[in-house]
């Protein structure tokens, strides 16, 4: 069975401590400005490959593994996030209940 994914973006966070304390020019960082917390992308089961449009790549790297065991019937909910240490953006992932 192959299953839609639904993400859900529900947290921007931004480590100003350690921007301050790791990076050459703290000043130029900033949070995330590729998503908005309450950002919702679909993801079809029959192609959970497929990055969606508008999606960060770097964020999406690290979320397809797990996508694509839910796309084939894994855990129905996870909570997951980008590797951006200085300011990671946290997502829900679905599995919505009708197989595709």
């Amino acid at each position: 069975m192959q299953y839609d994914i639904k993400i859900t973006v529900m947290k921007k966070l931004f480590h100003e401590d350690l921007v301050q304390q790791y990076t050459d020019e703290p000043a130029k960082w900033t949070p995330c400005k590729k998503f908005n917390v309450g950002d919702t992308f679909h993801i079809p089961g029959n192609s959970p490959w497929d990055k969606p449009e508008g999606f960060c790549g770097w964020a999406w790297a690290d979320l397809q593994k797990m996508i694509w065991g839910m796309a084939r019937g894994g855990p129905k909910r996870f909570v997951s996030c980008c590797t951006d240490g200085y300011r990671p953006v946290v997502f829900l992932l679905e599995q919505l209940e009708t197989p595709s």
